[in-house]
């Protein structure tokens, strides 16, 4: 029997930038008013997942209330450096997070992508970074999205020898639900409301669907 498929969104700063940012992670970052929409739009299908990446400061000052005034839940991908940095989060936000039933993952140490770096400095980002969360929340961390969405045959075999549960990525598409790898569509600044709801409530299409399985097939065999 065919296993259930979702539509998991991506996102990542919210409200005000708050630092300097190049301009691909500014597309990224949706004024207040729009994520909210998009959240409207989510509320009631339950076929909908959501996951934040980063860990800015936005995540809890921002994210959260919109969050919990809908009843929705969200899986939160933080870099492990970054916590207690100006504009991230700090350890307290964090914990509340955690406290109001949202999950805590791990974005790498210093969110820099993970394909082609050596041993050494990947172990940090995969393992040494999963530690200090788990110290920084207080509960264990058994998830992970990968930065940029760069991601390998050999970084994939090593998140696995790190004992991840599951890894999401940035290929777009529908998951299925029991998969280890777990492909997001990353909501930007120049989607449209209506192009968003055609994707929650139809999903990206067969043909999209078959491209999007071909190309994630070529990254996990390089």
């Amino acid at each position: 029997m065919a296993q259930p498929r979702k539509l998991i969104l991506n996102f990542h700063g919210v409200g005000p930038v708050t630092r300097d940012v190049d301009n691909g992670e500014r597309n990224c970052w949706l004024e207040r008013a729009a994520f909210d929409a998009v959240l409207d739009l989510v509320h009631g299908h339950s076929h909908v997942r959501l996951t934040v990446d980063d860990g800015n400061a936005s995540d809890h000052d921002q994210i959260l209330p919109s969050l919990l005034a809908r009843g929705l839940m969200a899986d939160f991908f933080v870099c492990s450096a970054r916590i207690d940095q100006p504009t991230f989060l700090s350890h307290a936000q964090l914990r509340t997070l955690r406290d109001r039933g949202m999950g805590i993952g791990s974005h790498g140490a210093t969110h820099r992508a993970w394909r082609g770096l050596p041993p050494e400095e990947l172990r940090v980002e995969l393992t040494d970074s999963r530690v200090a969360l788990e110290e920084a929340c207080g509960a264990p961390v058994t998830t992970a999205a990968c930065p940029f969405g760069s991601y390998d045959r050999r970084v994939l075999n090593e998140l696995k020898r790190a004992g991840y549960r599951r890894v999401y990525t940035s290929d777009g598409g529908l998951a299925d639900d029991d998969a280890w790898l777990q492909p997001r569509t990353t909501i930007t600044r120049g989607m449209r409301m209506e192009e968003i709801r055609q994707l929650i409530d139809h999903g990206p299409g067969r043909i999209r669907q078959i491209s999007i399985s071909l190309r994630k097939t070529l990254k996990r065999l390089r």
